[in-house]
């Protein structure tokens, strides 16, 4: 495969020609095979090479390929590159959102809201995702039968509202409901109209804001007995003794309760269709528990979970919960001997990252060995990013890892699982990847358990 070289000198990019590709259609360009076929991406760098220009939604785009080219983009923020977000998502996670924010004030601000994804954090949430998910798995297994998906987007809810925010079983509440019509159009067409999904989201954003700022209410009355984010953001400051105020607490709130589910239901659910669809590997998987048996729980404990945690970087590997990243052009400069205009968009391929065959041999294959010790430090750093890179790596990644792992861990020691026949198991991306059938399984205890 054709390496790209390194950045060339921007005076010298008005001579350069644009990358090859096509626009496709007048204004709507490729935006229905970008949005519908998720080897979109590798289809076109087979035609054209590792950099390639389209039309999506109306916009110029480029789309780049390889470690270096990746490393270029996610670490020139606010040099080269600003992030990008399609209109309606911008629309629906607020101005105010960690998500939109730029240069210094987007920094000062993660910083705070890293005080909630601290390792003393990460801890004092443990209990809870256990508690959790030993209520949800017993539920599973009186059912027997069950489509996954919508369960674990139940799950994952109900845990990120109760560290997040303090609130029990908030998918019975009303604010579950008005969430799942809010992301709901997340990723729509931003046609502001009562009928429509961006329509009727941007209306019920409004309620779920005025929820949230009724939960910060409750909580200065009368603190929390138990730390979670809320509480943690609320005391949290930056280096001039400044707080997050509340009208901006509120849209960082909504954007962390949508972080902490939306793409961790998507990671649970292929953890759990790929071990159904190899048992070798889940009982590898429970011969690994088996030496954990009888220790608490901790975060030093997770880590020596070493086969774990390479069947979850496969996981994440192979299905990875957000497909690419989207960059506006501040100012035209020069890569791989093209011109790349100010203006255009520029999009980083998760998926097209972790499909290259000269890293990932027999790349659909479902392999954790290719993250043994030895075989990961052959990886270069910008050829795995489930979770991006640079100054926009995602926040919250340590918390996803963290629930994956308490997640899988409880299912390994107490439960078993097998796909159901007659089911559609090609993923559908809305706007994760799932399997087009929700994930029918036959639940059960195990009969002697690993506990």
């Amino acid at each position: 495969m054709e390496r790209l070289s390194s950045v060339e000198s921007s005076a010298r990019s008005i001579e350069l020609p644009v990358p090859p590709g096509s626009f496709g259609m007048p204004w709507i360009g490729e935006t229905v095979a970008f949005f519908t076929d998720r080897t979109f991406a590798q289809k076109r760098h087979r035609q054209y090479g590792p950099i390639f220009k389209t039309r999506i939604l109306g916009q110029p785009t480029i789309f780049a390929q390889g470690p270096e080219a990746t490393q270029f983009i996610l670490t020139h923020e606010n040099e080269y590159f600003r992030v990008q977000w399609p209109p309606s998502t911008a629309a629906l996670l607020g101005g105010n959102s960690l998500a939109l924010q730029q240069g210094d004030i987007h920094q000062g601000r993660r910083k705070l809201l890293a005080q909630a994804f601290m390792p003393r954090a990460l801890s004092s949430y443990i209990t809870t995702i256990q508690d959790i998910t030993a209520v949800y798995a017993q539920k599973w297994a009186a059912q027997g039968s069950l489509a996954w998906y919508p369960e674990l987007r139940n799950y994952t809810f109900d845990i990120a509202a109760k560290l997040l925010v303090g609130l029990d079983n908030a998918t019975q509440t009303q604010l579950g409901h008005w969430f799942e019509i809010w992301t709901g159009g997340l990723f729509s067409m931003p046609v502001n109209l009562p009928w429509t999904r961006f329509g009727r989201a941007l209306r019920v954003r409004q309620l779920i804001l005025k929820e949230i700022a009724v939960l910060i209410d409750q909580r200065q009355a009368a603190p929390s007995q138990s730390t979670d984010a809320l509480d943690l953001l609320l005391q949290a400051e930056d280096e001039n003794g400044d707080r997050i105020s509340e009208s901006e607490l509120q849209d960082q709130l909504l954007l962390l309760l949508f972080a902490g589910h939306e793409t961790l239901t998507s990671n649970l659910i292929t953890f759990c269709h790929q071990t159904a669809l190899h048992p070798e590997i889940l009982q590898k998987l429970r011969d690994e528990q088996q030496l954990f048996l009888g220790q608490p729980i901790t975060l030093d404990t997770l880590k020596q979970m070493t086969y774990l945690e390479q069947v979850l970087k496969e996981v994440l590997r192979t299905t990875p919960p957000v497909g690419g990243v989207f960059r506006t052009l501040l100012q035209t400069c020069a890569f791989n001997n093209y011109r790349l205009p100010q203006g255009w968009s520029v999009l980083c391929s998760i998926i097209t990252a972790h499909s290259d065959p000269q890293y990932y041999p027999q790349v659909n294959d479902f392999n954790p060995e290719r993250f043994s010790p030895d075989a990961q430090s052959k990886i270069p750093k910008y050829s795995y990013i489930p979770f991006g890179g640079g100054l926009r790596e995602c926040l919250g990644k340590e918390f996803a890892r963290l629930e994956m792992r308490l997640f899988a861990i409880h299912l390994l020691r107490h439960y078993h699982w097998e796909l159901l026949p007659n089911q559609n198991l090609t993923l559908a991306t809305i706007p994760t990847p799932i399997p087009q059938d929700g994930l029918k399984v036959n639940f059960q205890r195990l009969p002697q358990e690993c506990n």
